[in-house]
């Protein structure tokens, strides 16, 4: 990681880490096997192995944090389910559940909801869609929602009724972006909406949701094509620390600036399979 810019840091506001409280589930049985988004290449090997010990890093950089982290058991047969973020969407214990796009992930719907119903979650079977966390993002008040390529945009009118929270649809246009939290990342999701604060890239969005953006989120960090395109935008924060990909070294810059303390993960084999530090973490809002 780049040195710490000191000027910046002066005039930067004081973050406070808060702890949160994480679902993830081991890639044990993770592999490319098949293509439904354009990163998956099921002729270039992938390593197993390698998936697990990069999944473990981003594993004890949480409880290094001071978060706690709950397990799913992985499923033979369902490779993907190691982004657990996909797997719902919760505030206030209740669960929302996914309905996959895709024939591939759609076997993990129930099981992320039975395990929700294991401990107690309020869990809402859902009409429509959707993908989780992927697609749903928590930003103070507000629920930013994508649609384009997963989810579709009547599940938006669904979580809106079921959180009783507004609900801004925002329209994915870039197929290498094709969940919300691939191209948006919050930076301080606990905080309210006059003090919310995200990242995000242009591109990714048609020129409807990219108005929306610009104008609810004037000081938001703009992301360069260079670190969106190895998902560095796909991150997690709790307010101050924030854990992306290794690589994103300008995303890297621009947080020290704000005064925000990013960690780098290097969680380059399941980007074989189109995820990053977020799509493998699902937060539990009890």
């Amino acid at each position: 990681m780049t040195n710490i810019d000191t000027e910046a840091l002066v005039a930067s506001p004081t973050r406070t880490p808060s702890p949160r409280t994480y679902l993830m589930c081991r890639p044990e049985f993770f592999t490319v096997s098949y293509k439904i988004n354009p990163w998956m290449e099921p002729t270039k090997p992938t390593d197993t192995a390698r998936a697990l010990a990069q999944w473990q890093t981003l594993y004890d950089t949480y409880l290094r944090l001071g978060h706690t982290v709950e397990l799913v058991d992985p499923i033979p047969g369902l490779p993907d389910m190691v982004y657990s973020a996909n797997g719902g969407f919760i505030i206030d214990n209740i669960a929302y559940g996914a309905s996959f796009t895709y024939p591939e992930r759609q076997a993990e719907g129930p099981a992320y909801m039975d395990w929700f119903r294991e401990r107690n979650f309020d869990v809402r079977v859902p009409e429509n869609i959707n993908e989780g966390e992927g697609d749903f993002l928590l930003v103070g008040n507000t629920i930013l929602a994508g649609t384009g390529f997963r989810s579709e945009s009547r599940s938006h009118s669904e979580v809106a009724a079921l959180f009783g929270r507004e609900v801004v649809t925002l329209s994915l246009v870039n197929p290498s972006f094709y969940h919300l939290d691939t191209a948006v990342a919050v930076l301080d999701p606990l905080t309210g909406d006059e003090n919310a604060n995200i990242a995000y890239l242009p591109s990714a969005f048609d020129a409807k949701s990219l108005a929306i953006l610009e104008d609810r989120y004037p000081d938001a960090i703009i992301v360069s094509e260079e670190d969106a395109s190895i998902l560095g935008l796909n991150s997690i924060s709790d307010g101050y620390n924030v854990v992306i990909a290794a690589r994103a070294t300008g995303f890297e810059r621009q947080l020290r600036e704000r005064g925000y303390n990013p960690i780098g993960v290097d969680l380059s084999e399941l980007l074989l399979g189109g995820g990053g530090v977020k799509c493998c973490t699902l937060e539990l809002r009890r």
